[in-house]
């Protein structure tokens, strides 16, 4: 959950947000507090408050004189209680007993450079629920004032309370609204799935006009352009293979008239090497262009690799040893198309193997998903050089091999092409080891 929050740029524009305002309220306070930290400031406000101490203690009196204190409570709003030797008064019957006040010096008044005013003499504070009471020492008496008023006790919430309040709405609007400018970005990534899947006549739609819409359209445009120039890619490449067969038909006929037996045998085996290269193109141009829907059925497995061997392998048996590990499994596939992909791996493991290596091993097994393939051979293997270059057509990679000892270098990548065709993988799984070793995935229902 935090992985996907930390990727999302809503919450990252948002963490800003909340980055600033807090660099923002720090700097605030700090600058506050360095401004009451100044000796001027200090002062100035110590002196005040010293003064309106003086005039409360001159008016009252010493010893106390209760009508001056009932003046005083009716021209400001604060509550008074005064004590002696003689005299138990408070102007609001309520009013906290001192046992139940713990008076002490506050934090706020201090000679520490910290503190916001310097110490005053003679004065103690407390706290009691929202209430704020000041002692103030006159001879033998305590002259406690309370501020606000004891009788006036607010019902609604703190400032504290309200400022974090805000602060959570504020917050929360800013999500919303960051969240309402990146809307369109899962548009934009779910048209750029599809489009990425292949399908490349898909538009993103709903487009604002703003530069995330900017972003869309060029999107659209350009799923637009690679599906045009994929288009005649596709149409050139099948234009000229299909042309190719005309004069290797012509060729093939011509064939039958020359008289050397060599000649004709070495011009049909590069004429049939030419016609499987164009069979390969054809088929691996029909399986990139990924819209082109498979022609899937419910198969047996194990029955398609036994009809396989016999019909392609029959002479090659001996040199194979074939295990079905998963028994009678039905899979939703393209049977032609996995045929053609074992037919191609089996070949090579073949191709690039004698008998002395030992025998080519051909393993099906399933799990509670996947169809699993495994070819392999005993020869020289692949590097990992060589391995990252299977998906790549006409790659070999003995560059001294020719057609006949080395393919055309199309196997491998057909074989891939069919595997991602089926949502599946193929992996070779001991490069920079003797003998190769190809394991091919395939979804056992392929939606």
């Amino acid at each position: 959950m935090l992985r996907k929050f930390s990727r999302s740029l809503s919450f990252r524009l948002l963490a800003i947000f909340v980055v600033l305002a807090a660099m923002f309220v720090f700097g605030a306070f700090t600058a506050l507090k360095l401004l009451y930290n100044s000796d001027e400031i200090r002062g100035l406000i110590s002196g005040h408050l010293s003064l309106h101490v003086h005039y409360v203690k001159e008016d009252i009196g010493s010893p106390p004189r209760i009508e001056r204190a009932i003046a005083i409570t009716e021209s400001v709003p604060v509550d008074i209680r005064i004590l002696g030797p003689d005299l138990d008064w408070a102007s609001d019957s309520n009013f906290p007993l001192l046992k139940e006040l713990e008076f002490g010096p506050s934090p706020k008044f201090s000679d520490d450079p910290d503190a916001w005013v310097d110490e005053l003499q003679d004065l103690e504070f407390a706290v009691l629920g929202r209430h704020r009471f000041l002692k103030i020492q006159q001879d033998d008496y305590q002259i406690v004032v309370s501020t606000p008023r004891i009788a006036d006790v607010s019902s609604g919430p703190d400032i504290i309370t309200i400022i974090v309040g805000l602060g959570l709405l504020y917050l929360a609007i800013g999500y919303l609204a960051v969240r309402w400018l990146f809307k369109p970005i899962s548009a934009i990534r779910g048209g750029a799935a599809h489009i990425g899947r292949g399908n490349l006549e898909h538009r993103i739609r709903n487009i604002r006009k703003d530069q995330l819409g900017d972003l869309a359209n060029d999107i659209n445009k350009l799923a637009g352009d690679v599906e045009h120039m994929l288009d005649a890619k596709r149409a050139l490449l099948l234009g000229i293979s299909h042309e190719l067969r005309t004069p290797m038909s012509r060729m093939r006929l011509a064939l039958e008239f020359l008289e050397n037996p060599d000649d004709r045998e070495n011009l049909r085996s590069e004429i049939v090497e030419m016609e499987k290269i164009v069979v390969s193109l054809l088929e691996a141009e029909r399986l990139a262009t990924r819209h082109e829907s498979l022609s899937t059925t419910l198969v047996d497995a194990g029955a398609l690799l036994d009809d396989l061997i016999d019909d392609f392998f029959s002479r090659d048996r001996a040199r194979l040893h074939v295990t079905n590990k998963a028994g009678q499994v039905e899979a939703r596939i393209d049977e032609a198309r996995i045929s053609l992909m074992l037919k191609n791996l089996i070949s090579n493991a073949l191709r690039y193997s004698t008998d002395e290596d030992g025998r080519v091993e051909v393993c099906m097994d399933a799990s509670d998903t996947d169809l699993v393939w495994t070819i392999k051979d005993y020869g020289p293997g692949m590097s990992s050089d060589q391995a990252r270059h299977i998906g790549e057509p006409f790659y070999r990679g003995d560059p001294s091999r020719t057609r006949g000892t080395g393919g055309t270098g199309l196997g491998l990548y057909l074989a891939q092409l069919v595997a991602e065709a089926h949502q599946g993988t193929l992996t070779l799984q001991n490069p920079d080891q003797p003998g190769a070793c190809f394991e091919c995935r395939i979804p056992l229902d392929l939606t």
